[in-house]
């Protein structure tokens, strides 16, 4: 405007209408009572009905300076405080629903949606509160609990952690299942994890995802849920332009209980060696068939060539028919060491050059058989595509050389 003024120009004003004007003060307020109930549940934790809450955090391994860092809080067995405690700042009930905090009935009226619960507040990137998770001390239902969508906390378009992960000096993003997994991650030195909040991974996700890095690596339990949850999200991040690779935990349930056991060091070690992500959905493949019968092995490579469909890049596909044709190849010929039959035992050569020359015959003839079954592997995958048909492998190639 300065640059106008002096060129004599007036510039338009821009008048913002008034229903923008009240949704922008209305998310400013949200906003402000997140704070405030953020640091109320900060300050529940260190009071005496907090000692519970805090030993349990303590229990879980968590330093105070992560617990600190992290903002976690506790809400009391009373379900009403936090609501005074808001309604004597000035805020109106109308607000303080909209703010998802609280819970709304004929018989109690408005009372605090957590309470009894080690509270986790969600940041966005900013670093501003947009919600809370809780976790119920006790046996009460459901163990975690999430605030629910508001005008300023949308659960598809937010990940736990990334306020912190986003200026992390790597260059890919760890993607975990929990609060505990992200602040037990960020506690031994692994500031790039992040989590969902409560919900699979969304477009939304990696959509945010894609901002901070091009690379993410799949955290999650090793349990079937966790597979399933892994298998959901690939194909999501590869949509968004990420590229992905799965971290296998076994024998450990979660990452918080492999940093205990095993360490950091360890930890960073499975990050090394974690698995392509089409390799991954291949090898969870293999296990829906039955690798020792011809059908099976059929099905099975069936499947990887529909998988291979989905590439588009040519040279990509190429690559990943090179790789399965090199773990699954070779068509399970006997291994040095096993033999046919009796018969070969009873009429074994003697003479020590004649067996090394029989052997090295037998080996190059193995060989070649070996390398045919892989070429015919490679020209089948391949093949599919111009077809569009089914897979027909050649006997040799399903175990037995004909």
């Amino acid at each position: 405007s300065h640059l106008a003024d002096r060129a004599g120009v007036e510039l338009p004003k821009i008048e913002y209408s008034r229903e923008a004007r009240e949704k922008a003060e209305q998310r400013a307020n949200l906003l402000e009572i997140n704070k405030l109930a953020a640091q109320y549940f900060y300050y529940q934790l260190r009071r005496e009905g907090g000692k519970t809450a805090y030993g349990y955090l303590t229990g879980r391994g968590l330093s105070e300076e992560t617990i600190r860092k992290f903002g976690l809080g506790y809400s009391d067995k009373y379900s009403d405080d936090l609501y005074k405690y808001l309604k004597g700042k000035g805020y109106s009930d109308e607000l303080l629903r909209e703010s998802g905090l609280f819970n709304v009935d004929e018989r109690r009226g408005m009372y605090d949606k957590f309470w009894n619960r080690v509270i986790f507040p969600i940041m966005d990137v900013n670093n501003r509160v947009i919600g809370f998770g809780g976790r119920v001390m006790g046996d009460g239902k459901p163990k975690y609990l999430n605030s629910p969508e508001t005008k300023i906390f949308d659960k598809s378009r937010n990940l736990y952690g990334l306020n912190v992960a986003r200026t992390t000096r790597k260059n890919y993003l760890i993607l975990c299942e929990g609060y505990m997994d992200v602040i037990a991650m960020h506690q031994a030195g692994f500031t790039n994890a992040v989590a969902s909040l409560g919900t699979a991974l969304t477009s939304g996700h990696a959509s945010l995802v894609k901002r901070y890095t091009k690379e993410v690596l799949l955290l999650y339990d090793s349990d079937g849920a966790g597979i399933r949850a892994a298998l959901r999200a690939i194909p999501i991040l590869r949509e968004a332009g990420v590229t992905s690779r799965v971290v296998s935990l076994k024998p450990w349930k979660d990452p918080d209980e492999f940093i205990k056991n095993e360490g950091a060091e360890a930890f960073e070690e499975r990050l090394n060696r974690a698995m392509d992500s089409f390799m991954f959905r291949v090898h969870i493949a293999e296990q829906e068939f039955a690798m020792d019968a011809p059908q099976g092995q059929n099905q099975f490579f069936e499947r990887c060539a529909g998988m291979l469909l989905e590439l588009s890049d040519e040279l990509e596909r190429n690559l990943y028919i090179e790789a399965i044709v090199k773990e699954y190849g070779h068509g399970g010929y006997p291994e040095k060491g096993q033999h046919t039959g009796s018969e070969g035992d009873a009429c074994r050569e003697t003479d020590p050059a004649k067996v090394r020359d029989s052997g090295n015959k037998e080996k190059g003839i193995r060989r070649r058989q070996s390398a045919e079954a892989d070429a015919d592997l490679a020209c089948e995958l391949s093949g599919y595509f111009r077809t569009g048909g089914k897979i027909h492998f050649p006997f040799r190639f399903c175990g037995t050389a004909v």
